[in-house]
């Protein structure tokens, strides 16, 4: 079976994890946090990073930092994983579910004005397989209105929107390192504050509402409570396996990219037969290869198709049940029609396994029984 996600593990994530247990200090930001966040500023100039316990965390602690409020409004596309809606309704927060472009699958930034209200604090963008928003519009109609934009780029680093790269885009950039993403640390995230005024709160969110960060740098001889905050920091063992994902970065992206070209490649065949549609990326988008998706005629054809699969040895997956519709959505009022796009896509939508210890073979296997299939 060529399964759907697997983490690309080696001997030196092996090694640097065996050096924290045996240095001694297995808590958050010991040797290896501070090592992660100097790749960070290397390979993208992002100098205001905190690691976190998830990219869930991340989320959480951008929607404290703006200072959400119960009664806020949130437009948030309804085309995401959990977590981005669930950090603001925590704070009390409502989402305001926005529909999504037929091509990138991201939020439309042509609906976003018409669903601002005097009550709309932010906008929580996806940047949906490792694929930017259209940012330059959003980020002006955020200005127009006063408004905040938190990028939620858990499936994006490595991407880039005109050059530069996502998580640095908007005020506050969400990455997550969970087992599933490019680059991982087991369960965790990290917060890039692109603002220098939020670091220093940030930093006392994430420890519990304290300033023990100033501690640890010797700017105080005593850390205390100042703000809200919660348990964010991930252990220093975490930090150790994402510091060799990130020396090993060049690799993991080459092997990625691979398996995504070649199903691009070769299915190119199935969408010019009407069988299927293939990911799209503008030319102003530079991807990182997180995950390859095809949208199929509907459910049906759908579950077909991942039977028929499962059944030649290849694991595929439906992505995600619109937020919209789902159980909570539903709760909490929200219809199917209300984003109509979003689901027509999310009933067919299909993912193909993709990661770094895929081999072309493997990649040429799955697209060529995809194309059998359909």
């Amino acid at each position: 079976m060529i399964r759907f996600t697997k983490s690309s593990i080696t001997e030196l994530e092996e090694q640097y994890v065996l050096d924290v247990l045996r240095n001694g200090i297995l808590s958050g930001d010991g040797k290896y946090t501070p090592l992660v966040y100097k790749q960070f500023e290397q390979r993208f100039g992002i100098k205001n990073m905190l690691l976190t316990t998830s990219g869930t965390a991340a989320l959480e602690m951008a929607s404290i930092l703006i200072d959400l409020c119960e009664g806020d409004e949130i437009i948030v596309p309804s085309f995401t994983f959990s977590s981005t809606v669930n950090a603001f309704l925590l704070r009390g927060a409502k989402p305001v579910f926005c529909d999504i472009r037929r091509d990138t699958l991201n939020i439309d930034e042509t609906l976003i004005e018409g669903l601002i209200t005097d009550k709309t604090k932010a906008i929580y963008t996806v940047d949906y397989s490792g694929v930017a928003c259209e940012y330059d519009v959003i980020n002006k109609i955020a200005d127009k209105y006063g408004i905040f934009v938190i990028e939620d780029s858990a499936q994006a680093v490595g991407s880039y929107y005109k050059g530069q790269p996502c998580g640095t885009l908007t005020p506050f950039g969400c990455y997550s390192f969970h087992e599933t993403k490019n680059y991982v640390m087991g369960e965790g995230g990290g917060i890039v504050l692109n603002e220098d005024r939020f670091f220093e709160r940030a930093e006392i969110i994430r420890e519990k509402g304290t300033n023990r960060s100033q501690l640890i740098r010797g700017m105080v001889d005593k850390y205390t409570w100042h703000d809200i905050g919660s348990s964010f920091l991930p252990s220093d063992i975490l930090a150790a396996v994402l510091y060799a994902q990130m020396e090993r970065f060049d690799e993991i992206m080459s092997k990625r990219l691979n398996v995504w070209n070649t199903y691009q490649r070769i299915l190119e065949s199935a969408e010019t037969a009407g069988k299927l549609k293939r990911q799209v990326v503008p030319p102003e988008c530079e991807h990182n290869g997180h995950l390859y998706n095809i949208i199929l005629p509907n459910s049906d054809v759908r579950n077909r198709v991942i039977d028929e699969m499962k059944a030649r040895g290849a694991a595929c997956h439906i992505c995600y049940v619109p937020l919209h519709s789902a159980p909570m959505g539903r709760k909490l009022g929200y219809e199917p029609s209300s984003c109509p796009v979003t689901e027509e896509y999310g009933s067919c939508i299909l993912r193909l396994p993709l990661h770094a210890n895929m081999t072309t073979e493997d990649a040429e296997f799955v697209a060529d029984s995809i194309c059998e299939v359909v």
